[in-house]
């Protein structure tokens, strides 16, 4: 079992505690088999809600499980269950900051794609922004009412570490 940790980094303005909005938010992840390196030919998605069993082992249940096209060995992962995902805050700001552990079986996660909404707060006014997506290759971007200026976020990129 191998543990990995997923850091993002983004440039927030006059936002903070970026985050998924809901619970079930489904995670975007590209994926390898560690047996023999073949790359899954299409992003995965798997969230915290949906559990599977995995055949080769009684009772026991991941939120991925994928069998290799090409040596055809059952792998799965599961997200921990005390590392809810971490909020990406003005001070981390344009730095990469831990986000959410996983841990692997016979699988690495090479990628991560922020699609699905995520929410926000703003960072003098503390307005919540709910409908949060990166659709837009340059990011996000609003107005806060409250405190009168433009939000946004762009720039987010991703790295997976041994955590």
């Amino acid at each position: 079992m191998v543990r990995l940790l997923l850091s993002i980094k983004a440039t927030l303005e006059s936002v903070t505690d970026l985050v998924p909005a809901s619970d079930d938010y489904e995670y975007f992840f590209g994926v390898t088999c560690t047996n023999c390196h073949e790359p899954h030919p299409k992003i995965v998605s798997l969230n915290r809600v949906e559990e599977h069993t995995v055949s080769a082992s009684k009772d026991n249940t991941a939120h991925f499980v994928w069998r290799c096209g090409l040596c055809k060995r059952e792998s799965s992962a599961k997200f921990e269950a005390a590392s809810l995902p971490q909020k990406y805050t003005a001070e981390a700001n344009g730095q990469f900051a831990p986000f959410v552990t996983v841990d692997c079986r016979g699988l690495e996660f090479t990628s991560f794609d922020p699609r699905g909404t995520w929410k926000c707060v703003g960072a003098e006014s503390g307005t919540p922004f709910n409908e949060v997506t990166f659709e837009d290759e340059d990011g996000w971007v609003d107005y806060d009412e409250k405190a009168k200026v433009p939000v946004g976020i762009s720039g987010i990129e991703s790295k997976w570490s041994r955590a």
